[in-house]
């Protein structure tokens, strides 16, 4: 009886050191279990899971209390699930008035102003780029500028030229940027909606009121470039512009954060960050159908799902490298969560070696994962083999012109110099199926292929694991935009210890 009983325990301990990666992936990823978070977050419930609304704290609850029945580790600076992020709401200024040589300007969008009154001149700089300043005397004038640039030719290109733009303004002390955009009524429509309405900031407290005070930056309708022409034209301008204050008020939202700790003696002291955004838009302008909740079940819902699921495979079987498990409330809102996050870390930056991401707008190719990056760190193998296990194929970012890597929480850990892609659902072009319901009411979650996700959900969790027990300390390749940060990071910890 006792060989019996002896043989048996060693059947055992057999059985589980010859389980395979894929075998511990395929236990704990289940499509019941992905439908049911799904299906829960993009719920009409939550109305959108807009940020600062007590629907959001909902979910932030779900999660939370999912990483406890997983049993995930918390936040080790709090001792609960939460990582408390502070906001404000800004509302802009009803009171604002722009006269440019006596011409009244009645259709635009106030991206930035602090109240202000000025009567002075103005100088047309084409597009306000570097070139633009050149022997210019600029300083305590209106610049007045046209959107994007030389080689811009679409408005979203042109609004991401903004900070570029604000940037040289602010070091050349120009007072304020008019900028010219030449839009149809759809675009401006959806422009003059999203920005003549409340925005959310990180709240820094007393440091903002010490902080200089914003450029104003005007964003001005101009129908086939009528005023471009004729301000350019113009041997003289003066302006008038008169803008008063905002209205603000605090918003307490909360990052949803776990630890799990690996299990080699040397590799746990490096961490790799699962993450992903659980805000969306909330309720907003209705469709044909009449539905305005933008449920947000592929954005993001799926990416949010990705990690808990990575989050119950490595409480049954960790890797040698810890896990820090981090969910982003504000993404939506220009990446707040993560931007809070990484100047306010639970555990010191240096120990995290690599940010896998996960986020989406949606999928037009199910046989196929666009990973974010893909090329750009050393663990690109490791995805790409993870990806074929399960019968699909890791492919690079299909549509760099819509600047990707750059509009999801991933860019502030990279910034820091810790390699970052994001894994998104399969798309080989930013059309059809991807734009049919990227921020639309229609991403909900009964218009999702759940036989796919299972594929994609194995395939994160699988690469995952491989980058969590791999020997090599994934990197930046060499040449990347963020290998002298990440040497900063790294190697100046290194000369320390």
């Amino acid at each position: 009886m006792k060989k019996l009983a002896l043989l048996l325990a060693f059947g055992c301990v057999f059985t589980l050191t010859a389980q395979t990666e894929i075998e511990k992936v395929s236990e704990t990823t289940s499509k019941s279990d992905i439908e049911g978070h799904i299906y829960f977050l993009a719920d009409d419930l939550l109305k959108g899971r807009d940020t600062g609304t007590p629907e959001l704290k909902i979910a932030a609850s779900y999660l939370a209390n999912s990483f406890r029945r997983y049993g995930v580790k918390p936040n080790p600076k709090t001792g609960t699930y939460y990582q408390e992020v502070k906001l404000k709401r800004i509302a802009p200024s009803k009171d604002a008035s722009i006269i440019i040589n006596n011409q009244t300007l009645t259709d635009y969008v106030l991206l930035n102003a602090d109240a202000m009154s000025a009567n002075q001149d103005a100088i047309f700089l084409n597009h306000g780029l570097a070139d633009d300043y050149k022997g210019k005397d600029v300083k305590g004038k209106i610049a007045i500028i046209k959107a994007g640039g030389p080689q811009t030719n679409d408005t979203r290109a042109a609004l991401r030229l903004r900070q570029t733009k604000e940037k040289l303004a602010k070091d050349n002390e120009v007072t304020a940027i008019i900028e010219l955009l030449d839009a149809d009524d759809e675009t401006w429509s959806f422009i003059d909606h999203n920005f003549n309405r409340s925005r959310l900031a990180i709240d820094l407290g007393e440091s903002d009121k010490s902080a200089s005070k914003e450029t104003a930056y005007v964003l001005v309708l101009d129908k086939d470039g009528t005023m471009a022409e004729q301000f350019s034209a113009a041997k003289t301008l003066n302006s008038k512009i008169v803008i008063g204050d905002k209205h603000e008020e605090s918003v307490i939202s909360q990052n949803v954060i776990g630890v799990i700790e690996g299990t080699d003696p040397q590799l746990k002291n490096e961490y790799i960050i699962y993450s992903a955004h659980y805000d969306h838009l909330g309720i907003d302008q209705p469709d044909k159908t009449g539905d305005s909740i933008y449920n947000g079940a592929r954005d993001n819902a799926v990416g949010t799902t990705t990690v808990l699921s990575m989050a119950k495979n490595l409480a049954k079987y960790p890797t040698k490298r810890s896990a820090l498990f981090i969910l982003f409330t504000a993404e939506e809102k220009g990446l707040l969560g993560s931007s809070y996050y990484v100047e306010n870390p639970v555990l010191p930056l240096h120990q995290m070696v690599y940010c896998f991401n996960s986020d989406n707008a949606g999928y037009n190719d199910t046989s196929v994962i666009s990973v974010i990056g893909l090329t750009r760190t050393s663990a690109e193998n490791n995805i790409i083999s993870a990806a074929e296990a399960v019968g699909l194929k890791a492919i690079e970012d299909p549509a760099k012109e819509q600047g990707l890597f750059d509009r999801s929480d991933n860019v502030n850990f990279a910034k820091k110099g810790i390699p970052a892609p994001t894994f998104s659902l399969g798309f080989t072009s930013f059309d059809g199926d991807v734009t049919k319901y990227y921020h639309q009411p229609g991403d909900e979650a009964d218009s999702l292929d759940y036989d796919y996700l299972l594929k994609f959900f194995k395939a994160y969790v699988l690469a995952g694991r491989k980058i969590g027990n791999d020997i090599q300390t994934p990197r930046w390749n060499e040449g990347d935009k963020y290998e002298e940060a990440s040497k900063a990071l790294y190697q100046a910890e290194a000369v320390k210890n």
